[in-house]
């Protein structure tokens, strides 16, 4: 049995069916959550000493923090709609509230914070969008928290790989602590599958792997890469998302890709 992978869960009170924690991880910064909610069903909590950012994955809600109250927020309701979504950023140290307004799936992306930032709404026009790769490395990035946008240790974004596609690919690694080369960052791949009844494969490994490990990903799953290299590969015919969360030392992406495979990027 994985190591890295977390099935959903059925839901606890607070609908949460996937939970991973530093403690569950065995790492020092990533935490991510997933609740799905129905219309009406509502959640309370705080944010402790770890900054937050809720990604409403698909649905809408009413997101109350303090004085500030998104009222209805949302626009996506199946997440291979593939408009960027609606999140809210929300600080250590301060109580939230969402009420789900439809049926709602929510991510709760954390890491430790620092009390730099004030509580905002990021709206779709806020997410930058991207295309990488090329042929059958092509994919598309919805960046909802990149390094350019103030948070203390988050960054967040979402990847749509389509079907017969690789991604994160070639295998990168980003678990030194070596800026400018690479920087460490620990990660969460949360998938979803489309159809949903599909299957992706990830594999995450190191040089002399003594971590080396390969999964198929069921819809709804997490894989954990607390260091290596992680590619992930679409089957023809199952388009596949995740939605990505990283943390460490730095707020900083820099990456370095398997020598192996170097070439790839010389094509």
């Amino acid at each position: 049995m994985s190591s890295l992978l977390v099935r959903p869960q059925q839901p606890d009170e607070l609908g949460s069916v996937l939970n991973v924690t530093p403690e569950s991880a065995g790492w020092e910064y990533v935490g991510f959550r997933i609740h799905k909610l129905a219309k009406g069903e509502r959640i309370e909590a705080d944010t402790g000493n770890r900054e937050h950012c809720l990604v409403l994955v698909s649905g809408r809600a009413t997101v109350t923090c303090g004085e500030h109250r998104w009222e209805e927020i949302g626009e996506r309701m199946d997440v291979f709609e593939k408009v960027p979504p609606y999140s809210v950023y929300l600080p250590d140290g301060v109580n939230y509230a969402v009420e789900a307004t439809t049926d709602l799936e929510l991510a709760v992306c954390s890491a430790p914070g620092f009390g730099n930032h004030e509580a905002r709404l990021i709206a779709p026009s806020d997410v930058k969008r991207a295309t990488r790769g090329t042929g059958s490395n092509t994919r598309h990035i919805q960046d909802i928290l990149p390094e350019t946008e103030p948070a203390d240790s988050l960054l967040v974004v979402e990847v749509y790989t389509p079907a017969g596609n690789w991604s994160s690919y070639p295998p990168h690694k980003h678990d030194v602590d070596d800026l400018p080369n690479e920087s460490k960052l620990e990660e969460t791949y949360y998938h979803r599958l489309n159809p949903s009844q599909g299957f992706a494969f990830q594999r995450v490994y190191t040089d002399d792997r003594s971590l080396d490990e390969s999964m198929a990903v069921d819809n709804g799953c997490c894989v954990m890469v607390p260091r290596g290299y992680h590619p992930a590969g679409a089957p023809h015919g199952y388009e596949l998302y995740y939605l990505n969360v990283m943390a460490g030392p730095k707020r900083i992406w820099k990456f370095s890709n398997d020598p192996d495979h170097e070439w790839i990027t010389q094509q």
